[in-house]
């Protein structure tokens, strides 16, 4: 059954927005078991999205298109598809009254462009007639089609509510496939794709996919199978054997984030956590704290950027900065150690660096970080050199910082820099 996905939005072909819609669309229709053919990306532009549209129908069963929908003169995806499909537009009363009824309820002021959203292409079928989002199906020869919003937030909604289920009514996949992600920090790509040169001819019938998504790469593991147990040990014994060949350089799995993952080897542990950012500017507090239930382990966080508050605040030694700098290995184990003993916690993590993209020097070029660890009695430390700008060198630090935390919780070789 061949699938495919039109992401419509002049935003998304000027580089302004970023396309979430394909990539969540994609992964929603794999998992019913139809395998993408492809994803076309087109800005409002009559003449375009007509092509787009009706070769689309010519040679795909069922096809998702997000964008457009809205009550604006740039919203002229129900019109090209009238236009294309040839079916002429009728005004929905049904729709239009829940609309007035709505504007009412949240007392907005009604406006005629509204109406827009009401006008629909003969044989359309609304998906969600008494929600607020809009959206609409048709069929079309052998073609089913699902207009959804643009919004990301609605169109996921959209998908999961409506467009998945009604698909699964209509068509029973001889096979399920089954997928998982795996997280890794620490490794290029190009690495991990040589690593993984013989182990696709070794476990026949596993797909594996590799993307980066800085300043992680993520390791997609396909199996399909008719029973999901089946296909479930599968997955496991590729997890392991993957995890075998990475070692600790696989910190996740699936929706797992960094700092998820340190949160729980510190409530594991029963251990608390304080830290002391420069150059990050709160980032990695902001990281930790965005884990529900961190105030289990998160104890304070200081943000000091300049040297008067790494002096005033964490007790560096003026004559540390003095003589080797704020960005250096002496004032970070100095600040790493203030941190901890200040907050009383069992573990002081520190970083200082240069951002960019000024104040580099020779000795110390843009990019430079260091990062301490203040636990058990001893202060750990290292030197890095990241590359990128300002805030690709902020969340590499970050994520290297919270990298440290995990390898030493969880007893893994440590990382000590350059």
């Amino acid at each position: 059954m061949l699938t495919e996905i039109i992401i419509i939005g002049n935003e998304l072909i000027s580089g302004r927005t970023r396309d979430l819609n394909g990539w969540y669309a994609s992964g929603c229709l794999l998992s019913c078991g139809l395998e993408v053919s492809g994803i076309t990306t087109v800005g409002d532009n009559y003449d375009t999205l007509s092509s787009v549209l009706g070769a689309a129908v010519k040679r795909s069963h069922f096809i998702i298109v997000t964008g457009g929908l809205g009550p604006t003169e740039d919203d002229l995806t129900t019109k090209i598809v009238s236009r294309v499909l040839d079916r002429p537009l009728f005004l929905d009363q049904a729709v239009l009254d829940h609309l007035k009824d709505k504007t009412k309820e949240i007392d907005m002021r009604w406006s005629p462009s509204l109406e827009n959203l009401a006008w629909l292409p003969r044989g359309a079928k609304i998906l969600d007639p008494k929600g607020e989002m809009c959206g609409f199906s048709l069929s079309e020869g052998d073609s089913l089609l699902y207009f959804l919003p643009g919004v990301p937030e609605q169109m996921r909604e959209m998908m999961n509510r409506f467009v998945i289920p009604d698909i699964l009514r209509r068509y029973t996949p001889a096979t399920v496939p089954r997928h998982r992600i795996l997280k890794v920090y620490g490794l290029s790509e190009s690495y991990i794709a040589d690593v993984f040169k013989g182990l696709s001819a070794e476990l026949a019938g596993v797909m594996f996919g590799f993307y980066p998504a800085f300043p992680e790469n993520h390791i997609t593991i396909t199996v399909r199978g008719k029973k999901d147990e089946e296909t479930e040990r599968e997955l496991d014994r590729t997890e392991e054997r993957v995890r075998g060949l990475l070692g600790p350089y696989v910190f996740a799995s699936d929706e797992k984030t960094m700092e998820a993952v340190v949160g729980d080897l510190l409530k594991e542990r029963k251990m608390t956590i304080s830290l002391a950012e420069s150059c990050t500017g709160g980032l990695i507090g902001h990281r930790l704290t965005s884990i529900p239930g961190s105030s289990l382990y998160f104890e304070r966080g200081i943000i000091v950027y300049s040297n008067k508050s790494k002096i005033e605040m964490l007790g560096v030694k003026k004559q540390t900065i003095d003589t080797y700098g704020s960005v250096s290995d002496q004032a970070v184990r100095e600040m790493a150690e203030g941190i901890k003993e200040i907050a009383k916690t069992d573990m002081g993590l520190a970083v200082t660096g240069i951002a960019g993209p000024s104040g580099g020097t020779e000795e110390k070029p843009v990019g430079t970080v260091f990062i301490g660890l203040s636990v058990d009695g001893k202060i750990l430390s290292g030197k890095y050199c990241f590359s990128g700008q300002r805030d690709k060198v902020k969340l590499t630090t970050s994520e290297m910082a919270l990298d440290w935390v995990r390898r030493y919780l969880d007893g893994h070789p440590f990382i000590p820099g350059i």
